[in-house]
């Protein structure tokens, strides 16, 4: 009897990837071992290999083909003396599209195809059908409309990594002497495919794949940035960025201060910040809170597409160390983003993303998605909840916090960070300070717990903040447990 063989999952957080090479055809045969194909995902190009005995039937998903789901059937696997289908059994059809039957979250893009590999996808234009000022982007501060996007302005439907590429390279363009530098984000086109296509732009010179040795390309990055460049150091994961934290508080963050102004340090550090997927304890922090604690960095965690686009051309043109923090995980998710020449989000301003009357709920980076659905679940039993994209955690713009807070009395943060000394205690004291009288309830977190990240599936997952996790907290601050 015929198996189907099935995309494989190649590594804990691989949802699709993009069927690079067929290495069989069909009529072969194979055994247990032999190579199958070669498999493109974000992070590297790997063999697939038989498991059964049988001869290749037919290869329904041909070479080439990009957002390949996971477990989707890419060929039939036909045992001893079985036929091949005939032509006319051979109708069905496999389409290469998002099998999620779940509608995106209101503000939230589904997963899409990243376009890895050779090179990005196009990505598809959408047209607004409002004429009003941009109703149909979250909101910023306040609710009033981000200020640089015209009424009638043109969406690109994008990945977060597309955004992040883009950004670099408009400016690079705009600017020569900014550069790119850090483990494989040359030749490899970065180990999330960040960077793919600058190398072909822009050249070595300004493309610069360095050893593993984050002290040391820190270090010249910091140097270049003294000297008047205006160096992004990509490190694969911040978990990384431990081994060059000297040159990052000292070097980097204090000598505009100690040199009396004379210095300055115009300087982006940018990579996956947090939790990816059972990548244990030493891979799996989130440093937010560990950054924005020091004086003399601006620290930006965002979550949308536009936004990650619009505040990294931001980071690289200020004159101070920037500290970018992405996820891995948001990577491959597409946003709509402005179709403008120069698309800037200023820093150190948060986003109101929806309006709400009864609690405020506060997140960055991945734990928008949190919220976003907590507020759905919250709606269908009566509360309304007003939701806020921090984007910017230092300088943190706890002023449009606190006007939420003034209305609905009511605020619960959300992060994957530990509790102790995290972006929400900063938060919950802010708001104690300056609106005490306002509040009908005690401000309340919801946070990663407080232990080193378990490599189990099982544990990882008590481990992190879920919706569950946003729900309770805000129906227990609204007293309807």
């Amino acid at each position: 009897m015929s198996s189907e063989i099935l995309m494989p999952a190649l590594s804990p957080t691989m949802e699709e990837g993009k069927l690079a090479k067929w290495l069989v055809k069909e009529g072969d045969a194979v055994k247990s071992g032999d190579i199958l194909a070669e498999i493109e995902t974000d992070k590297a190009t790997m063999e697939f290999e038989a498991v059964d005995e049988g001869k290749i039937g037919k290869i329904l998903v041909p070479e080439g083909t990009e957002g390949v789901k996971v477990n989707q059937a890419i060929a039939t696997l036909l045992q001893d003396g079985e036929a091949a289908p005939t032509a006319k059994a051979e109708s069905k059809v496999v389409e290469t599209k998002n099998t999620d039957s779940r509608p995106p979250l209101k503000g939230e893009g589904q997963i899409g195809k990243a376009g890895l590999g050779t090179g990005p996808t196009a990505p598809a234009e959408v047209t607004p059908t409002r004429s009003a000022a941009r109703s149909d982007l979250p909101l910023a501060g306040g609710g009033a409309a981000e200020p640089d996007v015209p009424a009638g302005t043109t969406l690109v439907n994008m990945t977060v990594r597309e955004a992040l590429r883009d950004a670099m390279a408009e400016e690079m363009r705009r600017d020569p002497t900014v550069f790119l530098m850090g483990e494989e984000v040359a030749q490899y086109q970065g180990a999330y495919k960040v960077s793919q296509g600058l190398l072909e732009e822009f050249g070595a010179e300004r493309v610069i794949d360095t050893p593993i040795t984050e002290h040391g390309f820190a270090g010249l990055g910091v140097g270049a940035a003294f000297g008047g460049l205006k160096p992004i150091v990509e490190f694969m994961t911040m978990n990384f960025a431990m081994q060059a934290i000297d040159q990052i508080v000292n070097s980097a963050a204090k000598t505009r201060y100690m040199s009396g102004g004379q210095m300055g340090c115009p300087i982006v550090f940018r990579g996956p910040n947090g939790p990816a997927a059972r990548v244990a304890a030493q891979h799996s922090q989130d440093y937010s809170s560990w950054y924005a604690h020091i004086p003399g960095v601006k620290v930006i965690a965002p979550y949308f597409a536009a936004d990650a686009k619009g505040l990294l051309k931001s980071a690289i043109r200020d004159p101070n160390p920037v500290i970018f923090l992405e996820n891995e995980i948001a990577y491959g998710r597409t946003f709509p983003v402005p179709k403008l020449d120069d698309y800037i989000v200023p820093i150190g301003k948060a986003r109101v993303i929806k309006q709400g009357a009864h609690v405020t709920l506060v997140a960055y980076s991945i734990c928008i998605g949190l919220i976003l659905e907590a507020a759905e679940r919250l709606a269908a039993e009566g509360i309304d909840a007003e939701l806020i994209d921090l984007r910017t955690l230092r300088p943190l713009d706890t002023a449009t916090v606190i006007e939420s807070v003034k209305k609905t009395n009511r605020i619960v943060t959300v992060e994957q960070g530990w509790p102790v000394c995290s972006i929400g205690s900063e938060i919950a004291s802010q708001v104690v300070e300056h609106a005490f009288d306002y509040l009908d309830a005690p401000p309340t977190k919801v946070t990663g717990r407080d232990v080193p990240m378990p490599y189990a599936a099982n544990l990882e997952k008590l481990a992190l903040p879920h919706v569950e996790d946003v729900v309770a907290a805000a129906k227990s601050v609204c007293y309807r447990e």
